[in-house]
């Protein structure tokens, strides 16, 4: 039976370049040395096969090398899709997501948070199911939070990627309102207990001034569960002739829905999303949404907490626009 290779030691490595075992360490860390020796260090700790022992290195650097990715329900597959590539940003700069989902519920958004900090994860990556959770404030004086879709109370985030919200909202109802709609359905997973997300609050202010008729449902963002929501709206008295979804997730649970009931859409019910999934362009007929280029959002949270980390803050708020994708869920009104 082979025994395992040896593990090379930072004492190797710092005979091999004539330094000194703390130089080594400083030159591996990228800190207090010229970028030469660095080069060098690095050059002979991958000749000998020297890893730094994770444990070492966070007692040496204070630092983990964990940021915690808090999702607010991975049944959400927008929020899949954002967590893959956050995981897959972050290794690509030397650190690993923890990812935790807080499956919809704002008290274990909380606990889970908390939970976060005391294993010292040294950042935290949230898309709030509260915003205005006074425990965010807290959050911030202790680790590096910044925010995904709406910014923290108190503004203490040390960085955010913000959703225009607002615009987002215009575009959904303005353009079923252009298409002859006056009664339409708002699916939102905000619970009653969370009720000033900024997405929700604007739907009523923006529907009163399109003169639209607008009933608020909250629904859960499981596919089954969103069926099931909407199967009784749909097929109850009085449906809508168009449905606006606060995620595809939930539209696709109206889809589901339609089916069951026999309906047609868009000929009996227009439905439009709200995070332009990639399987949203696949399904029959291909579902209009808004568009918040989850690329962008992955690439600007995973620059902003990593440069909090290194002490190298930037912008620390970043805003993203949406656009409409216009597909063929959508059509104009029954007569």
């Amino acid at each position: 039976m082979s025994e395992k290779p040896k593990r090379a030691t930072i004492r190797e490595v710092a005979q091999a370049t004539g330094l000194s075992p703390a130089a080594v360490s400083y030159a591996l860390r990228g800190i207090q040395t010229s970028e030469e020796t660095q080069e060098r260090v690095r050059a002979a700790a991958e000749e000998l096969g020297y890893e730094a022992h994770p444990i070492a290195r966070a007692l040496a650097s204070g630092r983990t090398g964990q940021v915690g990715l808090l999702c607010g329900s991975l049944e959400d597959y927008w929020q899949q899709s954002l967590a893959v590539g956050i995981g897959r940003a972050l290794l690509a700069r030397d650190r690993y997501a923890l990812i935790v989902d807080a499956g919809g519920d704002p008290e274990r958004e909380l606990a889970l948070a908390r939970r976060l900090r005391d294993q010292r994860v040294d950042g935290l990556i949230v898309q709030p199911l509260d915003p205005s959770a006074a425990l965010w404030a807290e959050l911030a004086g202790t680790v590096p939070v910044v925010s995904i879709g709406d910014a923290l109370h108190g503004g203490q985030a040390q960085g955010e990627v913000v959703f225009d919200n607002r615009r987002g909202v215009t575009l959904a109802l303005e353009h079923l309102r252009d298409l002859g709609h006056q009664r339409v359905t708002v699916f939102t997973p905000t619970r009653a207990s969370t009720p000033d997300r900024p997405a929700d609050v604007h739907v009523n202010a923006e529907a009163e001034r399109l003169g639209l008729r607008v009933d608020v449902v909250v629904v859960p963002q499981s596919l089954a569960e969103a069926t099931e929501v909407a199967t009784r709206v749909l097929g109850g008295p009085g449906r809508p002739s168009a449905v606006f979804c606060f995620a595809d997730s939930i539209a696709y649970g109206v889809y589901a829905a339609t089916r069951e009931l026999g309906l047609a859409v868009p000929g009996d019910v227009a439905v439009c999303g709200y995070d332009n999934h990639p399987m949203s362009a696949l399904l029959t007929p291909p579902l209009t949404t808004v568009d918040w280029d989850i690329d962008g959002i992955v690439h600007s949270a995973v620059r902003l907490v990593v440069d909090v980390i290194d002490g190298k803050p930037r912008k620390r708020r970043v805003v993203r626009e949406p656009a409409l994708r216009v597909r063929a869920s959508t059509g104009g009104a029954p007569e």
